[in-house]
């Protein structure tokens, strides 16, 4: 099972190595600690962490809780808020991003790993409780609206290629370009609905539409070499009439 990656968004250079060396210890996967906004929504784009330690302050004209807002929004990763000595009328605007969890500053190991864990949690029952069509898909009829930065793109199930597991994400493959999606593999599957669509490993579904080449071992879409499982490798082969 992969190790959760917490991303660090910390300016205090000290602090966040700390915080590094803490996470390290408990058995988690760390980003490069970010300083700024900007320097956040790149570590985000590039290293892609499964939750976020974010200190309200920060570098530059922009502070925390203006990047919990764009991650809210866009990015649709936890988050968690650290606080020191924030006034009033701080908290109050954290408050309204309704945060999975808070540590406040200064917090030892244990507090943090309690946190981490809280914030997946109640991040993940959040997560069920919401349609799949409010958060980056709609689904009308044979066409996905996915989630590309700020916009929907359509997209139709036929072009689909294939469905590849990352970690709490997938990439969804058409011939034209990968959309990054929050989701399991058997979630979109059921949200698609299609019966052309297969699961051929833990890590892979495929449209059979597609199909270029197959063997025992393997199938090849559109120039990828695809895993067969072997668990999944008689219902293929009876459903292509291979058997």
């Amino acid at each position: 099972m992969a190790k959760i990656k917490v991303g660090i968004v910390e300016d205090e250079m000290i602090i966040a190595q700390g915080i590094a060396h803490a996470l390290h210890e408990l058995g988690y996967d760390t980003t490069e600690p970010a300083i700024s906004y900007t320097e956040a929504l790149g570590m985000i784009v590039s290293e892609r962490p499964d939750v976020i330690l974010l200190d309200i302050q920060l570098k530059g004209h922009k502070d925390g809780i203006e990047l919990a807002k764009k991650i809210k929004e866009e990015y649709h990763i936890p988050f968690i808020f650290l606080t020191a000595n924030a006034d009033a009328a701080t908290v109050s605007r954290a408050k309204e991003l309704n945060p999975p969890a808070y540590l406040v500053k200064p917090f030892n190991k244990s507090e943090l790993f309690a946190a981490i864990e809280i914030c997946q949690h109640n991040f993940s029952v959040a997560d069920n409780k919401t349609d799949t069509s409010e958060k980056d898909n709609y689904h009308i009829k044979d066409c996905l609206f996915i989630k590309h930065g700020a916009n929907f793109h359509k997209i139709k199930t036929e072009d689909i290629l294939y469905i590849e597991s990352d970690n709490i994400y997938i990439n969804v493959h058409t011939r034209g370009i990968k959309y990054l999606v929050r989701q399991s593999i058997q979630n979109y599957l059921d949200l698609i609905g299609a019966r052309h669509f297969m699961r051929v490993h833990k890590s892979f579904a495929i449209n059979t539409s597609h199909i270029d080449q197959i063997n025992t071992e393997s199938v090849f879409i559109n120039g990828k070499e695809i895993p067969i499982g072997k668990t999944y490798r008689e219902d293929l082969l009876s459903f292509l009439r291979l058997g």
